[in-house]
């Protein structure tokens, strides 16, 4: 294979990033990401063994920094998730192939705290050939059948996943699901593997029954309502994957972002009823103001403000942001945001906050022509508040004088 100098190697040495640098570690991850899929398109093999390389770096580089916060974990994984299709893809001969195999379990034995979980999981598709797999499966299947007989609990076999993957790629089923089925209790990261195998041979229905009946105390409710989705819609069973399945699959940190995963994946569904299906599913009506308004759907979102607790700053900036396209709406949804300031509601809140507000709300009501109607019904608003010692009451009593600068 042509020697490469890779700028990432220098970067990755053993012990090269200490315990305050998870931030440059993650910088340094996504930088050889992009180099080695920079060399990937002219030259797969290399920049396939490029990876190998960094994969190999990746502990002894970040033994000593501090991954607490997740982050580290989640750039590590992201890194794996771009760069294991390069290694699966390249065109490399047998001989080189074995190599790499050896030196990425070597990187997993030393591997301190299991950065390299998805490399294990996709260990048969690395493999390249039945064969390959099959013989990787037979190095753990004799050790993982031992473990998962024995009735006293705690026992642990490393290479448990690449001894299932590769049972997998190599089509050894049969074998999969009958060393699966001698675990106490289901554990979805394996059973996964069986979902795939029953797939494989067409058996659709068996693999959601397989699927449904992983779950148990601490298994991930999502990951298994989304291979459950993903299993119907490959099958083009797009309603029933909906009904069943897409509120909870899609779950994200943000009702924007699940929102806009479940309108990605159900194209032919009406936007507005995906909103309203996410509202009635439970939880705080509001959490899907951003959503709505950002699709376009003012009327819903308005309606999400009143109903829900959305946060009051979000509304101001929604207030600020839509005053060109729809006064009205900005007029009604910074009263609700001062009106849930005056209630105590919002994170760490400032008189400032509470000003902008007040200004947005009276740029919406000079719009439409009826400023003084606006600031006399924020005054009874924070006067009537002002009894019960509401806070930021006499900010707004002040705002709203006659003598105020607006």
């Amino acid at each position: 294979m042509p020697k490469h100098t890779w700028t990432f190697k220098g970067r990755f040495r053993s012990r090269a990033f200490g315990w305050k640098s998870s931030r440059l570690a993650c910088q340094r991850l996504k930088e050889a990401v992009a180099e080695i899929k920079r060399l990937a398109k002219a030259d797969l093999v290399t920049a396939a063994d490029g990876a190998v390389m960094l994969v190999e770096r990746i502990w002894p580089a970040l033994e000593s920094v501090d991954s607490s916060s997740g982050a580290l974990g989640t750039a590590v994984g992201r890194a794996l998730t771009e760069l294991l299709p390069v290694v699966i893809n390249a065109p490399a001969d047998r001989k080189t192939r074995d190599q790499w195999l050896a030196r990425l379990w070597q990187a997993i034995e030393e591997d301190g705290v299991d950065y390299l979980w998805l490399v294990q999981d996709r260990w048969g598709e690395l493999c390249g050939w039945g064969e390959v797999a099959s013989h990787w499966a037979n190095e753990f299947l004799s050790q993982l059948r031992t473990a998962w007989s024995d009735p006293r609990p705690g026992n642990y076999v490393r290479g448990a996943s690449m001894c299932l993957s590769s049972l997998l790629a190599a089509g050894r089923h049969k074998d999969l699901l009958d060393v699966l089925a001698l675990q106490r209790f289901p554990f979805w990261h394996y059973r996964k593997f069986g979902v795939q195998a029953l797939l494989a041979e067409g058996r659709i229905e068996e693999a959601l029954a397989y699927a449904e009946a992983s779950r148990g105390l601490n298994q991930p409710e999502a990951a298994i309502d989304a291979a459950c989705e993903r299993i119907l819609l490959d099958a083009g069973r797009e309603t029933e994957a909906y009904e069943k399945y897409a509120l909870t699959a899609s779950a994200s940190s943000t009702g924007l972002a699940t929102y806009l995963m479940i309108a990605k994946k159900y194209p032919a569904r009406d936007p507005k009823q995906i909103l309203l299906d996410l509202a009635e599913s439970g939880g705080d009506s509001g959490h899907w103001f951003v959503a709505a308004k950002d699709a376009g759907f003012l009327d819903l979102a308005l309606e999400f403000a009143q109903t829900g607790r959305t946060d009051p700053r979000t509304l101001s900036r929604a207030s600020r942001d839509l005053l060109e396209k729809d006064a009205k709406f900005c007029l009604q949804v910074a009263r609700i945001a001062i009106q849930r300031m005056l209630e105590g509601y919002g994170y760490e809140l400032s008189g400032i906050d509470v000003i902008d507000t007040y200004s947005h709300f009276l740029r919406a009501a000079a719009t439409l022509g009826i400023t003084q109607d606006a600031r006399k019904d924020v005054f009874s608003m924070a006067t009537k508040a002002k009894q019960s010692g509401a806070p930021f009451a006499d900010i707004l009593i002040r705002q709203c004088s006659p003598g105020s600068l607006q």
